[in-house]
């Protein structure tokens, strides 16, 4: 199967590290001028640089913009007015008692995990529209499905983000541009070791922790292990890809089998 994105433009939001790095240096490798994404300069430019020694040839452009902001996201649009493939990728975890968190955090995952993904959408669907031909793909979470008890808080907002995905596709309809949301399961990030380190400890080997929080907190999963990133790359490669025409509205799972389900 082979994947070219010679001729597209794609933004990734959150992609200084874990998933959304991983996207963008995917997307790249497929040919794609990727758009990273941070708040800081320091940190884009450093993820530019590394996509960049990673693939040879890899044509990327770093733009600090905090896109939970409504400021943020107009100044993406002003550094990059059209867009082909726009991947939402930005957000935000952690573990809460859900009787402690207050409307203020409330408010702060939505911004950042729901709105970010709608005025991307908002600002860059139009052109795609427009040209007969876009790719739209947010990042989720199998705790959309499966609502994790000690996030209750993040798991909302994934599910939120799965409805986002599935009215904007039909926004799209008929227009050769593409919304879909793509699942991801327990996932080996840095932010993960963290979270995994406030569950079962610190004072393990990483092995071992791994293989308790799995089992302990994470037990349906039929992979037994986490995910890497580049695993769920391949397949938001593949949806920003002509190979995917024909998969709108779609909610698809990169989550080693963890919500017991045929659907989602």
């Amino acid at each position: 199967m082979h994947i070219d994105l010679n001729e597209r433009t794609a933004v990734v939001s959150g992609s200084t590290q874990g998933i959304g790095f991983a996207i963008a240096q995917a997307l790249a490798g497929a040919g794609a001028h990727v758009v990273v994404n941070g708040r800081s300069p320091g940190s884009t430019g450093a993820a530019a640089e590394r996509v960049r020694e990673a693939v040879a040839g890899a044509r990327v452009t770093p733009v600090a913009a905090d896109l939970a902001t409504a400021e943020g996201a107009a100044a993406l649009h002003e550094a990059v007015p059209e867009v082909d493939i726009l991947v939402n990728n930005l957000g935000i975890f952690g573990s809460r008692d859900p009787l402690e968190i207050d409307d203020d955090e409330w408010r702060r995952y939505f911004e950042v995990n729901v709105l970010s993904a709608v005025r991307l959408i908002r600002t860059y669907l139009p052109g795609m529209r427009d040209r007969s031909w876009g790719r739209v793909i947010s990042v989720a979470s199998d705790s959309a499905v499966v609502i994790p008890a000690e996030m209750i808080h993040y798991g909302v907002t994934k599910t939120a983000l799965l409805a986002v995905g599935r009215g904007f596709a039909k926004a799209a309809a008929g227009s050769g541009v593409t919304v879909n949301s793509v699942i991801a399961g327990p996932t080996h990030t840095g932010g993960v070791e963290d979270f995994v380190a406030e569950l079962v400890g610190a004072d393990r080997p990483w092995d071992e922790a791994q293989r308790q929080f799995m089992r302990e907190h994470r037990p349906l999963s039929l992979i037994e292990r986490l995910i890497e990133p580049s695993e769920i790359a391949n397949l938001v490669v593949y949806l920003s890809s002509e190979l995917a025409s024909a998969t709108t509205g779609g909610a698809l799972r990169v989550d080693g089998g963890y919500v017991d389900s045929i659907l989602p």
